[in-house]
């Protein structure tokens, strides 16, 4: 399978909420994910999967992606694809810039896809984006009992407070 990131887009919401709500116990009403992408303090990115095998065409969002992130997409997934017309969204991130701080508000993977990178991918995704809009620190709330997002956080240098 190949992963694709991009900025989430209006026709996303749906598939956003059901990862979230196949995700969290309180899941937010797909409307809210709308209002989001009208916020200008909101930034969400999402991670889309295909079969494509194929084509092994960079697109353009390869083409920007930075070092770091294109590394671990490339050891991880292999190579790019061009994406295709139609594709199952996996995985969602979504943060806040306030002054200098990006807080992660969200970051979900569908139980299907989980335990394959694509929560480490999300969350390189949006510390490089919240860097790009001059965010100077992290932080973001997790639940006691996630202890597998836990471990992420500390793999990234997240520290508790």
């Amino acid at each position: 399978m190949t992963y694709h990131v991009r900025l989430m887009r209006r026709d996303d919401v749906t598939q956003v909420a059901e990862i979230d709500h196949e995700a969290f116990p309180s899941a937010w009403p797909a409307a809210n994910f709308t209002h989001e992408l009208e916020n200008l303090l909101a930034h969400y990115l999402v991670v889309e999967s295909d079969n494509d095998m194929d084509a092994v065409v960079p697109s353009k969002a390869t083409d920007s992606v930075s070092g770091v992130r294109r590394l671990f997409n490339y050891r991880l997934f292999g190579r790019k694809v061009s994406p295709p017309a139609s594709r199952c969204l996996v995985g969602f991130v979504g943060f806040w810039i306030m002054a200098d701080e990006a807080h992660i508000t969200s970051i979900a993977v569908r139980t299907s896809h989980r335990c394959r990178g694509i929560g480490e991918l999300l969350l390189i995704s949006a510390i490089e984006l919240a860097a790009e809009l001059n965010a100077r620190m992290v932080t973001l709330e997790v639940r006691v009992s996630n202890l597998s997002a836990q471990s992420l956080y500390h793999k990234f240098g997240f520290a508790q407070v």
